[in-house]
């Protein structure tokens, strides 16, 4: 089940981005970070248990970025990512309004057969390096810059 994060969902989902963050290129996320901006997470959850998340952060006007999308490594390929990429993205559309929806991600393949095309990162707004200077990659990011129109 799809659904909106909670406050008390918060350690899980740092629990699992900083699993996440030790395997791939997903930066890790303290504590407070993901309470001040719960609201922007969804969670998969199944018997009771987050198994997975992803937030959609807006940056602009018509813009948002999709963040911490992070599936438990005994889910993944189950198709959980996909579905709550659709969830965002729906809310982004329906729900704020937004018309463009960009992502940084290692995996550029998964993206595109979702609709994603690559772009120049120099064409995002300025904001969004604020999270980019906390990356252990920082200056050398190894990320694509991908946006999708809906």
């Amino acid at each position: 089940m799809i659904r909106k994060a909670t406050v008390k969902d918060a350690g899980r989902i740092q629990e699992l981005v900083k699993k996440a963050s030790e395997e791939t290129s997903v930066l890790p996320r303290s504590l407070n970070s993901i309470y001040e901006c719960v609201r922007d997470f969804v969670v998969f959850e199944e018997n009771g248990m987050v198994v997975a998340c992803c937030a959609l952060h807006v940056t602009w006007e018509d813009l948002a970025e999709i963040r911490s999308l992070v599936v438990s490594p005994e889910k993944r390929g189950s198709g959980i990512g996909l579905r709550l990429i659709d969830f965002c993205l729906e809310e982004a559309r329906q729900g704020l309004g937004v018309n463009r929806v960009f992502l940084l991600t290692g995996k550029p393949d998964y993206f595109q057969k979702l609709g994603f095309h690559l772009v120049d990162k120099a064409t995002l707004p300025h904001k969004i390096w604020t999270d980019c200077i906390q990356c252990v990659y920082f200056p050398n990011c190894c990320e694509e810059a991908m946006l999708k129109e809906i």
